[in-house]
């Protein structure tokens, strides 16, 4: 398997619910490094995995729609706790959404799959892998 990463970051704020989060239940920030790894079994016709430079450019573009915002606000998200791990995985169904429709070249429609791996720091980190 073959594959290609870029890497972005986000920073946001957000509240969680439940006792298993202890003072994070209170408003918060977080700032992500944001990694994306696209994968597949046989390079292309141009022997790459994807477009870094499309690839890039798309991560880009999910990770905007989430920076600088207060995720306890977004109508999207109401009553979500927005974990590391399930924003891992929004990000990657947004990026798997944007492979579909075209926007990664019409080579990343042969990708296998997408990781995005979200660190919150050099000790801690979650990630979501799925299959295009």
């Amino acid at each position: 398997m073959f594959s290609v990463t870029v890497r972005d970051h986000m920073m946001i704020a957000h509240s969680f619910r439940g006792e298993v989060f202890g003072p994070a239940q209170r408003l918060h920030g977080a700032t992500f490094l944001v990694d994306a790894t696209f994968r597949r079994e046989q390079l292309d016709d141009d022997n790459i995995v994807v477009d870094i430079g499309l690839a890039t450019r798309e991560l880009g573009a999910v990770v905007a729609e989430l920076n600088y915002r207060n995720l306890d606000d977004e109508p999207g998200f109401a009553g979500t706790n927005t974990s590391t791990e399930f924003l891992a995985k929004v990000v990657a169904d947004r990026l798997a959404d944007r492979v579909h429709r075209g926007t990664l070249g019409e080579g990343a429609k042969g990708l296998a799959g997408i990781t995005v791996t979200l660190h919150e720091s050099h000790v801690a980190w979650a990630s979501y892998e799925r299959g295009l």
